[in-house]
């Protein structure tokens, strides 16, 4: 066992993370990666309004996105909850800026930015089961917010995937909500397997097996618990029948070291009759859409037309 796999230290490597984004986003004055992710795309405009969502864990601190006027007509759109990324630890809720605005504009549905609560200080289960009741209470307050919330969907990218994915199974698992599509993109699904037991198509790909064990140990410190549903659904411990499932849209990236596992929860679906489509980002690494303008179009493009189609029932 390395070091960085050991809960304490993780947990202390974790904080550490977490204080030096904090310290970079003031020394900038709020205009550091935040005000980089709104000068992207700008023309899809940021039109938000805060919203603090209620649940058993924390109140849920989100953005509510709007779609165009005139976009959605005389009806109230649909609504999307998006889960951003960050290894279960970092919280990077204004990165998927960009992506919530295109989703808004081009999909023409309400879009939801959730900043959930992270590790160390709340390690698994926490995190899944607030994302859930946020999904949740989303679906039965749409007519109070504005919003269709019997026209759900939900995603994320990164951990974020990771927590739609387990929103999605919670669902299925609890009768409801309805949810119309689940979008996981680029997320780990299989916290059982160790990273440096994982290989990716290139010799340095951007996630490294210390970034696993500082991020998988602090948001599940019991390593016994990283088989669990919630946690590791492409592992082959997990056998549950998924029949029933929300549809999803798995969005891979060649360079991944975490593309095989999701490329095995992609089949896992297709058997129980839940693939919209498995998309495998060419020429791409983890995050890749944090940089790469023209590839990230193509995916958001991609993610905006599976949503836009899901909302139409």
């Amino acid at each position: 066992m390395s070091l960085l796999a050991r809960p304490a230290v993780a947990a202390l490597a974790a904080k550490t993370m977490q204080r030096a984004t904090a310290l970079a986003d003031r020394r900038s004055g709020g205009r550091g990666s935040a005000a980089a992710s709104h000068a992207r795309f700008p023309e899809f405009p940021r039109n938000v309004r805060e919203l603090t969502i209620p649940t058993s864990v924390a109140p849920a601190r989100s953005t509510v996105y709007l779609p165009p006027a005139g976009e959605t007509g005389t009806t109230a759109p649909p609504v999307h909850v998006n889960f951003h990324g960050g290894g279960y630890v970092i919280g990077l809720t204004e990165m998927d800026d960009p992506l919530c605005r295109f989703l808004a504009a081009e999909a023409g549905v309400v879009v939801i930015n959730v900043d959930y609560v992270v590790a160390p200080q709340h390690p698994f289960p926490a995190p899944p089961r607030q994302a859930y009741e946020v999904v949740r209470w989303v679906a039965e307050h749409g007519g109070e917010q504005g919003w269709d919330g019997g026209r759900l969907t939900v995603g994320g990218q990164s951990a974020g995937g990771g927590l739609a994915a387990a929103v999605a199974r919670q669902a299925l698992e609890e009768g409801g909500p309805s949810i119309a599509l689940q979008v996981l993109h680029y997320p780990p699904l299989d916290l059982a397997t160790h990273a440096k037991d994982k290989r990716a198509a290139i010799g340095k790909p951007v996630l490294r097996p210390w970034m696993a064990d500082v991020f998988d140990t602090s948001y599940v410190p019991d390593e016994r618990l990283r088989t669990d549903r919630l946690v590791s659904p492409a592992h082959p411990s997990d056998t549950a029948d998924l029949t029933g499932i929300a549809p999803a849209l798995v969005v891979t990236a060649a360079y991944d070291l975490l593309r095989s596992e999701g490329e095995r929860y992609a089949g896992r679906l297709r058997k129980a009759g839940s693939l919209a489509e498995h998309h495998d980002v060419a020429g791409a690494d983890h995050g890749y859409d944090g940089s790469d303008d023209a590839k990230a179009r193509e995916t958001y493009a991609l993610i905006a037309r599976h949503v836009r189609e899901a909302g139409r029932g």
